[in-house]
């Protein structure tokens, strides 16, 4: 199983860092140059999204994000393998992983996109499907509720072909349409898995905080288009609520909450600090 590294030209910092990490866990990792939103031009860009969506017009910096999970699936297809893991070049990785992540025989048969990371703090809830234990300690489950961020997953190559082809515009971005049910239109088809306990997080200890923040502020401030995005936002995000307590009420689904006694182990503790690098 082969593992494509999303990362900007100008990050060396978090490359370095990255490569660092994985040599440690024996993990060989093809690197996939990010869209950049500084340079890319907006006609090219936009080409591919359309103007509005769910979550209303989507930032630049999302959008480049998007397009550069396109670019690692492209060559994830180029590649002929039959699975592979995408990664963003700010993810702590579990000491677990080194065992997970280079076979492919414990994936479940017909699970063709799995999350591996936990996004957003300790202690976040998600509600999750009947669980399948793929070792002694981990599980991976049907993604039932909204858990974004697509900084860590595996995909299988149909998937990929999926995403490549049937997609046409884009109306969100990448991690919502792989990883929200309130609003993706295809979920159905992706039928997303979590594992858990989580094996990945996305850290600010490589590389400081995201850099897509930049183009979500411009969008903040348009108050009046915030607020529309707000009130659409909400009904997404409550539409399927009825359903998803019914699904626990009949013990068809469960709430799990991360970061409880999952004992996650990096496999190193990394800072960055501007370009230099430091490990503690």
């Amino acid at each position: 199983m082969q593992a494509f590294l999303i990362n900007l030209a100008r990050r060396p910092d978090r490359l370095e860092a990255m490569t660092r990490q994985l040599r440690r866990l024996g993990i060989a990792a093809t690197r996939v140059r990010a869209v950049d939103a500084r340079t890319a031009a907006d006609a090219t860009v936009d080409r591919r999204f359309a103007p509005n969506g769910p979550l209303g017009e989507i930032a630049k910096g999302d959008k480049c994000c998007t397009l550069s999970h396109l670019r690692a699936w492209e060559a994830f297809v180029q590649s002929g393998e039959r699975y592979a893991i995408i990664l963003e070049d700010d993810v702590v990785l579990d000491r677990r992983a080194a065992h997970l992540l280079k076979r492919e025989d414990w994936i479940p048969e017909g699970v063709g996109l799995l999350k591996l990371e936990q996004y957003v703090s300790a202690g976040k809830r998600i509600l999750i499907g009947k669980p399948v234990e793929v070792t002694d300690d981990i599980k991976v489950a049907p993604l039932r509720s909204k858990h974004t961020g697509a900084a860590a997953y595996i995909i299988a190559r149909e998937t990929a072909q999926l995403l490549l082809h049937d997609v046409g515009r884009w109306t969100l971005p990448v991690d919502h349409m792989l990883f929200n049910p309130n609003n993706s239109p295809i979920i159905d088809k992706l039928n997303p898995y979590q594992m858990v306990p989580a094996i990945a997080r996305q850290s600010e200890m490589i590389g400081g905080t995201t850099d897509i923040e930049e183009w979500r502020k411009s969008l903040r401030r348009l108050r009046v288009k915030t607020l529309k995005r707000e009130l659409v936002h909400a009904y997404y995000e409550l539409r399927l609520l009825p359903w998803q307590i019914v699904s626990v009420l009949r013990r068809n689904a469960q709430v799990v909450r991360f970061g409880v006694n999952d004992n996650f182990s990096p496999v190193s503790d990394m800072r960055i600090a501007g370009d230099a690098l430091a490990e503690a």
